[in-house]
């Protein structure tokens, strides 16, 4: 039924429960995988004045392709066809993950979530409510607890 199934992560216990289960899916669908992990640049513009972004950035860079690493190995270990992307974006994490569904021609978005509600959702807003908004493809959250 799918055949491309998009896989954002971010290194949370919901994202690595999302993986676990996009990965058993992709196994029982023989469906290929994107990984995907998005930097959030614009955070980098929230910092303290005197703060050299770029190694934040850069160490940031390195958590992210080391994230991917791990993923794409998961992806080995279910034998599941995978590539990774890192992808840097300053702008709203949730129109960059639909963008890329769209360009890799995904059919399936599989995300984990982490549920937070009231102030905290006012807050923090939610990348997984976004997609859901504005993606035209399938979404399957994934809520880790």
């Amino acid at each position: 039924m799918y055949r491309r199934i998009l896989i954002p992560v971010d290194g949370s216990a919901c994202s690595d429960a999302a993986l676990a289960h996009a990965l058993r899916l992709a196994r029982d669908q023989d469906a290929g995988a994107k990984i995907i992990h998005v930097l959030d640049t614009q955070a980098l513009y929230l910092l303290d004045e005197g703060v050299y972004v770029e190694d934040i950035a850069g160490k940031w860079r390195e958590a992210g392709r080391a994230l991917l690493e791990r993923a794409s190995a998961q992806a080995r270990e279910a034998g599941v066809a995978a590539e990774t992307a890192l992808l840097e974006e300053d702008g709203r994490i949730a129109h960059v993950i639909v963008d890329q569904c769209k360009r890799w021609g995904a059919d399936l978005i599989v995300m984990g979530t982490h549920g937070r509600h009231g102030l905290d959702h006012l807050l923090m807003g939610s990348a997984a409510e976004g997609v859901v908004r504005t993606t035209t493809v399938p979404v399957l959250l994934i809520r880790q607890g």
